[in-house]
């Protein structure tokens, strides 16, 4: 089995509204960051999965997102898998 590093970003769909978004863009531009614009506000969830493969590890992420960590209805989950360095030391 492989150990992999997952990286799961949920934000809210682009035809959902993102209030939070919204009143981070306002105050942004308050505090004289001009230039700002299209600000979503998400969350970031890192873990890490022991699977035979990075095909395995990302179905079970997935299913991870569909049960628990995004609601599919308001929300896109986007997907990261790196491979952990092996320790092979005697």
């Amino acid at each position: 089995m492989n150990r992999w590093d997952v990286l799961v970003e949920v934000s809210p769909r682009a035809e959902i509204a993102d209030p939070a978004g919204t009143t981070i863009e306002r105050a942004l531009a308050a505090l004289g960051f001009a230039g700002v614009s299209g600000v979503r506000v998400g969350k970031a969830i890192r873990m890490e999965v022991t699977a035979a493969d990075m095909s395995e590890a990302r179905s079970v992420t997935e299913q991870m997102c569909d049960r628990l960590l995004a609601n599919p209805v308001i929300e896109d989950a986007r997907i990261e898998l790196r491979a952990v360095a092996q320790d092979h030391s005697p």
